[in-house]
């Protein structure tokens, strides 16, 4: 094929070496042989989409579209090349010529090509997150815009303007919507984008970020690259194309825009990506872009068993904003998933401990067992309760519960109390301050254990205050202020009222310091936030701050000495955010903390949109299971004044109890 042919129509099936009839479900083969033209294929989970995409590059190719006329784009790196690999096995040779790839690496593909279009050199350098961080730093320094306590650090502006360019929305209004502590530092915010825009110009460097930024821009102010791209890409395809954002949306679509020869592919149900920038109206309102497109729905799930699918059709039916389709099994009947109510977080660690324990005797490969949450803080009883039983577990995040920033940092006040001589810990709190280095920390550490001997000889109260205020003279100029609110924050810290209760001194340093802190420094600062109130409240249940502090050493000192070989990722159970697991199965699955306010979040039910995304991640957690579902929650969950009762997730409300077994702990009506 050549030219701009416009094609209409396929070669009969009985002229092709593959028999895609035989080897596919009728669901997919419609979809695999669909007719030029925009498709829009709804893929349910486990229903084979890779396959379906795979197959139709390989039909297209034997109908003669030559390779270097088909654009494949994905999402990662590992999806682009098994469906390479996949190709090449089916028609039994190399395709060399097909532009196959995530968005990124077809961008900087364009870019390499057509940079001098845009006033950057072709041989431009990409920036990864620390040099992008180390330029944002610079310009930073140079506007003097960091000088406001207020300003957020380069990483957080980092990803402020992602965010906005991937959105597409103007900073003023993507701050509004996302980053309202920021509104009022905004006007120096457009400067510094403006700013580190031209920083990146001079050095030929771009972004992550800039190689969809200017592939969208060179498609849009350059009409003869336009239209040499919209000639030669005739067929496009797109895999997940529920997590597309405004920016690659209007990517595809200027290409498309010349033969409409585009087929998306993806599942609406699945789209749980909206806080980094993902628009599942990309997907539900394709058919409004594309009148003439046709819809092939893929239904049949090859993973999980009917009951589970049951349970899944029903948890995703209230949504509204959807396209309504029922998963089917192939599979034969098994168990009902089991509905878990316990009396508290505690007791479903225990819970979920011993099932795993009875699971793994059985036979179940212990990586074939997950445990998915909505938040990393709603494994914090079960990262224990696993350690105390020796029970290896891989938890997606990479990095356990205590060993996060945020925790060992708020941790360290109490450790301090505790500990006057602990030089870890105050180190850890002082280099938190402007200006405070690894020479300052050690000059502060020595004045510090000075002024604590003298504090200690005058018999003086609220030792470790007294000694902090005698080291001021000692502390830069640029952490003056924060000194003297540290000062102050550990002061009400050493109150016989207050030292004895470690769940209302962590709420006091949130308080007091480390809340503006995370607001600063993480762009997440939300969930982090989150995390600590959690430990709050799991901290109320000790008589002693010692015995807390006690309790966590123990547990660090645990999985320490665990002797099993590190990265031995067979005998460890997964423990994953419901994000993280996407796209992954497992022989059996534990859904835990299903409680109003935890999941779906708090934040969430501010506005219907919001609850629709999370009822969608509860159905991701539920197709997530192939033999066996456990769905969880406790009725009472501790605070840093007390237990309070906790109301079932409503999306458990939403699922016919006939549809459940029950665990037999007899608390659930």
């Amino acid at each position: 094929m050549s030219g701009d042919q416009t094609l209409e129509s396929f070669s009969a099936a009985g002229d092709l070496q593959i028999d895609y009839a035989a080897e596919l479900n009728e669901q997919q083969h419609a979809a695999v042989t669909a007719p030029p033209g925009p498709s829009l294929v709804i893929a349910g989970a486990g229903s084979g989409k890779t396959r379906t995409l795979t197959y139709r590059v390989a039909y297209l190719l034997e109908q003669g579209i030559p390779a270097d006329r088909i654009l494949l784009l994905t999402f990662t790196n590992k999806a682009a090349k098994e469906m390479m690999r996949r190709v090449t096995e089916l028609i039994g040779q190399e395709v060399p010529g097909l532009w196959g790839g995530t968005f990124h690496s077809i961008g900087n593909r364009f870019l390499r090509k057509h940079a001098n279009a845009l006033g950057y050199e072709r041989d431009f350098t990409i920036m990864d997150r620390e040099d992008a961080k180390h330029l944002l730093n610079a310009c930073i320094s140079e506007a003097e815009a960091g000088k406001g306590t207020e300003f957020p650090k380069a990483e957080v502006v980092g990803e402020i303007f992602s965010l906005a360019s991937n959105t597409q929305m103007a900073l003023g209004h993507m701050l509004e919507q996302h980053y309202q502590d920021f509104i009022r530092v905004g006007v120096e915010l457009a400067e510094l984008q403006t700013r580190y825009t031209e920083r990146k110009r001079l050095a030929n460097g771009l972004d992550y970020d800039d190689l969809l930024v200017l592939w969208l821009r060179l498609l849009r102010e350059k009409e003869e690259i336009r239209e040499q791209y919209q000639r030669r890409f005739q067929f496009i395809l797109v895999d997940e194309y529920q997590d597309t954002n405004k920016l690659q949306s209007d990517i595809i679509d200027l290409l498309a825009a010349r033969h409409h020869n585009v087929m998306v592919v993806g599942d609406d149900a699945q789209s749980i990506y909206a806080w980094r920038g993902a628009d599942h109206r990309n997907i539900l309102k394709f058919p409004e872009r594309y009148p003439e497109a046709k819809m092939y729905r893929i239904e049949i799930n090859y993973r999980s068993t009917p009951e589970i699918l049951q349970v899944a059709n029903s948890a995703i039916a209230g949504n509204i904003g959807q396209f309504p389709k029922e998963l089917r099994a192939v599979r034969k009947g098994g168990a009902k998933p089991t509905l878990v109510a316990c009396e508290d977080s505690r007791e479903q660690a225990a819970f979920v401990a011993g099932k795993v324990m009875q699971l793994i005797e059985e036979g179940v490969a212990p990586n074939s067992i997950a445990v998915l949450y909505r938040s990393h803080f709603h494994a914090l009883e079960l990262q224990l309760e696993l350690t105390r039983r020796h029970i290896p577990y891989d938890l997606t995040s990479g990095i356990r519960f205590f060993e996060q920033a945020h925790v060992k940092d708020a941790t360290a006040y109490l450790k301090l109390l505790v500990n006057p001589r602990d030089e870890a810990s105050f180190k850890r709190l002082v280099q938190l301050f402007p200006g405070v280095g690894r020479k300052a920390a050690e000059k502060l550490w020595a004045a510090f254990r000075v002024q604590m001997v003298e504090c200690r000889v005058q018999n003086a109260t609220n030792l470790v205050a007294r000694a902090l205020q005698a080291c001021a003279e000692k502390v830069p100029k640029k952490a003056i202020t924060a000194w003297a609110q540290f000062v102050t924050t550990i002061a009400q810290l050493e109150t016989d009222d207050i030292r004895g209760n470690p769940a209302l001194m962590l709420r006091l340093v949130l308080e007091a310091d480390y809340e503006e802190h995370l607001k600063k420094n993480y762009s997440n600062y939300q969930s982090r936030l989150d995390d600590l109130r959690q430990i709050a409240g799991y901290a109320a249940q000790y008589e002693s701050l010692e015995a807390f502090l006690t309790e966590l050493a123990l547990m660090t000192s645990i999985e320490t000495d665990d002797e099993r070989p590190a990265g031995n990722e067979d005998e460890q159970i997964r423990l994953s955010t419901v994000h993280q697991a996407k796209g992954l199965e497992f022989d059996v699955v534990f859904v835990i903390m299903l409680c109003d306010g935890l999941f779906p979040s708090s934040q969430s039910l501010k506005n219907p949109e919001d609850e629709e995304e999370e009822r969608r991640l509860m159905y991701v957690a539920i197709t997530r299971a192939k033999n066996e579902l456990y769905l969880s929650f406790p009725l009472m969950r501790p605070d840093s004044s007390g237990n309070f009762r906790q109301m079932p997730s409503r999306f458990l409300a939403e699922i016919p109890r006939e549809l459940l077994a029950d665990a037999g702990l007899g608390r659930f009506g």
